[in-house]
Formats: structure tokens, C-alpha cells, sequence
């Protein structure tokens, strides 16, 4: 059949994603990549930390989710062929959801059967299954639980074309990527551009993560001899596949949650697969940009399991193995200024020797590479990408929207006499809100708003921070709304002195929980912990109804130690917000540091508790059953099972 391109709309059982945060990530929360002590030549050349954030500013984090699911219609883009059907997501973030071999009827990705958020990407929300398109941040996306622009378009044989794209706002860039397939084809095609249209070196990050089977005698295979991998804070190359005498190819052997980057040498063809018992499984391929592949695996004990199960409810197991731009995820890579960087992802179905699961290493990788050099002799990726260049620079048709911002951007960079973003990408027309900053930009009155309304979007440009600092002592003088923002600018620059001198001038104009939150943070890092305790109550007080805003007193109430007052306000809550489950568990923690042990203890075994925001490597369920029991019976205890989620 020819191939064909179809939208649709389509039910899947869903938690809600609730409304995004009313603050800024202004706290941040603690990743690897802060922490890291790094035991490498001096030819590797990965750039540790480099491009490292500790918070998602200025996106807003999705932190209002529970588990509870229900049914939800859901679009859905479908590219098909004889051979395979590719189901995509656009308000994932574009998410590959399902690749289904249909000679065999397999589905070569793990496709999770509820879509359910759970504490992991950098803005919080997150899900696993189906391949994520993961850009700019070290972490997952922050477009992974947003709908990103989706158009479509032919080639020169009428061949559909499905693309989606966005645009940046951290590194300030257009990505977009294209999907098709041909009708003889047995791979999806996914050509991928990134443009750095800026006058700087930014940092960039890439990595394609794709959720599979963890087949019983399954393993991955990459032609690596040596992989980077971390320790609990350190980080160490190792031969592969044996690592401690565990043959980490055959994924069913990692005891512990662990990464490993493979090293695949220049002259390498660069692909992974996944196959199980009989040889069969998913090839992904690339042409040469897209330099490494990574195994990750949440381990085989019991805080593995549960992670497992957390996840999902019936999908079972899964391994991620990914392909990335740089070497290793413990740091970007630099790219110049006005530079586009392309490259070419193959998907689909690969068979070899059954025993290949089972024959020494070395055999396995040499028999898939003879596999991937005939497919490149006769698919020749890398001509493919430079046939196609003209292609990606063609329009398409909108179908759905993405980001306000791209639109805004476009403002500034006519503000600033530069050219728009991607020219032949359709970024639609600018928003009302967002109108109001493009006038700021010219007459240099920036907009107003009622303080107790919630912001509408926080600063991150150097233009509007310009403008802004040059008006605050003239016409915006007297806008609370312009100083917070301008303070936010300067705490993004770690400028917290004047950051917390604007602050105070918006909260001093008009009271408002928003400066007061930003105070609050800022009295936090100087370790004046009464004063934190003060500016977030009295911001709360505004804002009661606010989950969101309760989450972050919450946190910094317990950063602060301030168990007393954190007590006091959680009596004072309606039932249903004293029942969320961060907000419930951070009382359970409180009471337990005040004397109240027993009563917690008992309401953990006795609730069976399930924190529906658990973060990946939070160990705090069982910190706290332990602490408990401990204060209680004098002596350690075994966590149950239930709360036991250590990552090592």
C-alpha cells in the first residue's frame, strides 16, 4: 500500500495532568548531574556539567497530577505502510507511542497501557513508554506532557510527511522533526533539525529515549567495547559487556538502577538494538551526528520492581536504550551560532541468529553490524539526509498549535531587526498577553495585573530584561508586577541582591504571594530560615485555595524545619487538600521530627500510603517509615516492601 498519513482522535485512560505550577521553579530539585565526581582520561572530552540547570525556570512545573485514571480522548497522528504503523502523540511532546511491525504483529516499543504521570522530567510530570524526543536540558523535555506544533506536508512523490515541532525557550532555538515512510520501506524515517539561530554558543543536548521490552533473555546490542557509567557520585569508563562480572548487555542480569553511555568508536556504523531469546526485536539506526547510545535499567530488587509497577498498571517491564547527541547525559555540547544540526533516525524491526542472545559478545555485535552495514548500503542514510535538506525547509500545513512563545520570539526578533525563526515553520500569530509584551517592547509600558492574579509567564530574554531595567525607575516605577518580573530576570543571572531588592518593591506596591514566594526562596539560600518561614505563610495566606502554592510552602517549610507551623496550617486545611498525598505525607514527616513517632508509624502501615509525586531516586518513604520505627522500638527495622524504592 501506499503510504498514508491520518489524524485521529482516540480514548486511552488518563490521570490528569492538573494545571501547571502558579510559581516559578525557583527551588529546584536535585539530579545527578549536581553532584557528580568525575574519574575520566584527558582525551574523553564529554563536557561535565556543561550546560547543567538546577531548576526548570522559566517553564512552569506540572505538580498538581494524581493517579486516579480515567478515560480520555486523546489525539493521535498515525503514518502506515505495508510493513509498519507508527502512532504519535502531539500533546506528548510528539511521542512515538507505538511502532508495530505488522509482519510479525509485534510492537517493537513498550507502549505503557495508562498514561500517568509520575515525578521524573524537568518540569515533574512525566510517563514512561513509547520513544521521547529529548532537547536543549540534561533530563526529559520540558515539552514532554505538551502539545507541540503538528503539520503535514508531501515530498516530491506524494509521499506524506508528518512533521512537529517547537521552539526552545532556554536555549533559544527551533527544532523540528520530520516522519515519513516509503512505500518498500520496513523503517520510519525521522529526520531531525535543530537551529541555533542566536549570535552564541549555547549548550545543546539531544538524546532520543526509547522505551522497550525487558524481554525475558533479552539484551541489547551496540558495537562498544567501553561505556561511561556512575557509581552512586562517581562516574568511571568500563569495559563491556562485563562490568563486576555482570554481563550488562543482558539486561536482566543489572541488579541496580543504573546507566551505561556506550562509547561507540568513529569508524562504527551507529545504532542499538533490542532483541529477545530468538533474535528478534527493534534496530534503531543513525547517521553519524547522533554519536551515542545508552542502556538504562531500573534494576532487578525489589525497589526496582516497585518503580516498575509504579509506573504502569498491566505493561510490565521495560529497559530504555537511547541515542544521543553527545557522549555521555552528564553534560551538553557546544553549538556555534547559526549553525543547524541534522541528522537521520531509522526505526524498525530486526532478526539474527537466535542464539545471538546467548553467543559471546563480540559475536552478537559482529553479526548485527553486518545486518546494519547491508541496510545502509541499501537505505544510505547519510545521502538520505542530504537528498532530503531542501525538503525540511518546505512548508507544511498547521493542524494543531504548540507554544505562545515561538510567536512572541518572532516579536522580539522583529523588535531587534533579526530574522524570524525558521522561516518556513508556521508558528501561528502571536496571543493577546503576549501582544501586551510586544508593546512593552516599544513604548515601554509593561503590562499590569491585579496581584492576586497569577502571573502569566515568567522572564527569560536578555532584551526584555534590558528594556525592563532601563524603565523600572521611569514609567514602571510603580508597577508590582514589573518589579517581580524583573527580579525573577536577576535570580535567573543569580543576581539575588538585586533580585531581592525588586521583590520587596513589588510586595511593597502591592502585597502579593508571588514576591513574597520569591522572597521566601531567596531567605532560604542566605539560611535566614525564621524570615523564609514568614514570607511563605503570609504568601500562602493569599493564595489558600492554591495547591500548587501549598506544595512549595510545604517544601520550604520542611527545608526550613519548620515542622510546628507546618502542623499548624495542615489542621487548618480543607479535607481534600489535607489529603493530597505530598501535602498528607509532608505532615506524616513533620510529626514524626515533633515527638509523634508512633502515630506516624501506625498511619504508614495502617494507610498503606502511596505518594502519587514520588521523584526518581526519592528515598523518603522509607527514610521516614525508618526514622519512625526506630524512634519508636530503638532499633532498625526492614522497610516493607511497599515503601522500599533505594535506586541503589
Amino acid at each position: 500500500m501506499k503510504p498514508n498519513l491520518t489524524f485521529k482522535t482516540e480514548s486511552f485512560k488518563v490521570s490528569d495532568c492538573g494545571p501547571v505550577s502558579s510559581v516559578p521553579d525557583l527551588m529546584g530539585s536535585s539530579n545527578v548531574q549536581n553532584k557528580t565526581n568525575f574519574h575520566l582520561g584527558e582525551d574523553e572530552e564529554i563536557y561535565e556539567g556543561y550546560g547543567k540547570r538546577d531548576t526548570a525556570y522559566p517553564y512552569r512545573e506540572y505538580n498538581c497530577y494524581n493517579r486516579k485514571l480515567k478515560d480520555k480522548d486523546m489525539k493521535t497522528a498515525i503514518l502506515e505502510n505495508d510493513y509498519l504503523k507508527a502512532v504519535f502523540l502531539p500533546e506528548m511532546g510528539g511521542r512515538l507511542w507505538i511502532l508495530l511491525d505488522k509482519q510479525t504483529g509485534e510492537n517493537l516499543l513498550y507502549t505503557n497501557d495508562v498514561i500517568r504521570p509520575s515525578n521524573v522530567a524537568i518540569r515533574n510530570a512525566w510517563v514512561s513508554g513509547g520513544v521521547e524526543w529529548n532537547i536543549s536540558m540534561i533530563g526529559h523535555t520540558p515539552f514532554t506532557m505538551d502539545q507541540i506544533f503538528t503539520a503535514r506536508l508531501k515530498d516530491d512523490n506524494d509521499n506524506p510527511i508528518l512533521r512537529m515541532y517547537e521552539y526552545e525557550r532556554v536555549r533559544k532555538v527551533a527544532y523540528q522533526m520530520d516522519f515519513w515512510l516509503e512505500e518498500e520501506s520496513r523503517f520510519l524515517n525521522c529526520r531531525m533539525r535543530i537551529f541555533n539561530q542566536t549570535k552564541e554558543v549555547v549548550p545543546m543536548y539531544w538524546w532520543s529515549n526509547m522505551a522497550v521490552p525487558e524481554y525475558e533473555g533479552g539484551r541489547v546490542v551496540v558495537p562498544a567495547e567501553e561505556a561511561y557509567t556512575n557509581r552512586i557520585d562517581d562516574v568511571y569508563k568500563v569495559s563491556i559487556p562485563y562490568v563486576e562480572g555482570v554481563d550488562v548487555t543482558k539486561y536482566k542480569n543489572i541488579p541496580c538502577q543504573v546507566d551505561y553511555f556506550f562509547d561507540i568508536p568513529k569508524e562504527s556504523p551507529k545504532y542499538i538494538a533490542n532483541i529477545n531469546k530468538k533474535g528478534y526485536g527493534l534496530l534503531q539506526m543513525s547517521t553519524s551526528r547522533l554519536q551515542s547510545r545508552k542502556l538504562f535499567s531500573w534494576g532487578n530488587n525489589e525497589a526496582s520492581d516497585n518503580w516498575q509497577d509504579f509506573l504502569t498498571e498491566d505493561a510490565g517491564r521495560y529497559v530504555e536504550i537511547q541515542a544521543g547527541l553527545g557522549k555521555t547525559q552528564y553534560g551538553c555540547i557546544p553549538m556555534a551560532p547559526n549553525t543547524a544540526w541534522e541528522w537521520l533516525e531509522l526505526y524498525g524491526p530486526v532478526q539474527v541468529a537466535a542464539d545471538a542472545c546467548n553467543a559471546p559478545y563480540e559475536q552478537a555485535v559482529e553479526e548485527m553490524s553486518s545486518v546494519v552495514r547491508n541496510h545502509f548500503k541499501t537505505i544510505a542514510p547519510e545521502q538520505k539526509l542530504k537528498d532530503t535538506k531542501e525538503l525540511a525547509k518546505k512548508k507544511g500545513e498547521l493542524l494543531y498549535q504548540g507554544s505562545e512563545y515561538a510567536a512572541f520570539e518572532n516579536a522580539v526578533r522583529s523588535y531587534k531587526k533579526e530574522p524570524v525563526l525558521s522561516e518556513h515553520l508556521d508558528f501561528s500569530e502571536i496571543s493577546e498577553e503576549y501582544k501586551k509584551l510586544a508593546a512593552f517592547l516599544e513604548d515601554g509600558v509593561f503590562p499590569d495585573y491585579v496581584s492576586g492574579d497569577c502571573p502569566h509567564d515568567f522572564i527569560l530574554d536578555e532584551t526584555l530584561h534590558c528594556r525592563l531595567a532601563e524603565t523600572i525607575d521611569g514609567v514602571n516605577k510603580n508597577n508590582w508586577y514589573a518589579h517581580y518580573q524583573l527580579g525573577l530576570s536577576f535570580f535567573e543571572k543569580e543576581d539575588f541582591e538585586s533580585a531581592e531588592k525588586h521583590f520587596s518593591i513589588s510586595n511593597s506596591i502591592s502585597e502579593n504571594p508571588w514576591a513574597l514566594h520569591a522572597l521566601a526562596v531567596i531567605a532560604v539560600k542566605n539560611e535566614n530560615f525564621e524570615q523564609a518561614v514568614s514570607y511563605i505563610t503570609l504568601g500562602y495566606s493569599y493564595v489558600k485555595e492554591d495547591l500548587s502554592y501549598l506544595k512549595e510552602t510545604w517544601k520550604i517549610l520542611l527545608g526550613c524545619r519548620s515542622y510546628d507551623t507546618l502542623v499548624s496550617i495542615y489542621d487548618a486545611l480543607p479535607k481534600e487538600a489535607a489529603e493530597e498525598s505530598r501535602i498528607r505525607f509532608g505532615y506524616l514527616l513533620a510529626r514524626s521530627r515533633t515527638g509523634h513517632a508512633k502515630e506516624v508509624l501506625d498511619c504508614l502501615e495502617r494507610e498503606k500510603f502511596v505518594l502519587d509525586d514520588l521523584r526518581e531516586c526519592e528515598e523518603t518513604l522509607g527514610t521516614v517509615w525508618s526514622e519512625s520505627y526506630k524512634r519508636v522500638y530503638g532499633e532498625e527495622g526492614k522497610i516493607p516492601s511497599m515503601y522500599n524504592f533505594a535506586a541503589l
